[in-house]
């Protein structure tokens, strides 16, 4: 139990000035810390975020498409959203799984580890594919279809 704290601490999920209640029950004028709520507010917080990140690929998925195949980058951009997508619905289903597990409870504190330890490789993955999405992306300019005949007053 002591090592989980000691990497969530070393991972920056816990402030070190935080003092745990369990560990050090006697003691007042530090804050005091519940672990589990900690934790899913932290895995409530990554799915906001992996929501607006999937919402963001949709939406250059849909340029991409939009732009067609005579787009230079068009298959690999394909490529990079499809798994920048898969890879994003993987992340928040273990989210989920994780904030479901109570971390005060010994047995699964291994597991979550585990599943800590997956999510945030995935999620690194997931920041480096969308750097080159970025990179390789269509810009706007030629993107949109002119309006001509169109006259706006």
């Amino acid at each position: 139990q002591c090592a989980f704290l000691t990497f969530l601490i070393l991972n920056g999920s816990i402030p070190p000035n935080f003092i745990l209640k369990a560990s050090n029950p006697g003691f007042s004028g530090e804050s005091v810390i519940n672990i589990n709520h900690y934790a899913t507010k932290k895995s409530v917080a990554e799915s906001m975020l992996d929501v607006a990140l999937f919402m963001a690929n949709a939406a250059q998925l849909k340029a991409v498409l939009e732009q067609g195949p005579s787009f230079h980058y068009y298959v690999a951009l394909i490529v990079l959203i499809s798994v920048s997508l898969f890879f994003q619905m993987t992340i928040g289903i273990l989210l989920i799984v994780m904030a479901r597990l109570n971390l005060n409870d010994v047995a699964k504190q291994q597991r979550l580890d585990l599943l800590n330890n997956i999510t945030t490789v995935l999620v690194f993955i997931t920041v480096i594919i969308n750097i080159f999405i970025t990179a390789f992306g269509v810009q706007k300019a030629g993107l949109y279809p002119n309006s001509y005949g169109r006259r706006f007053y």
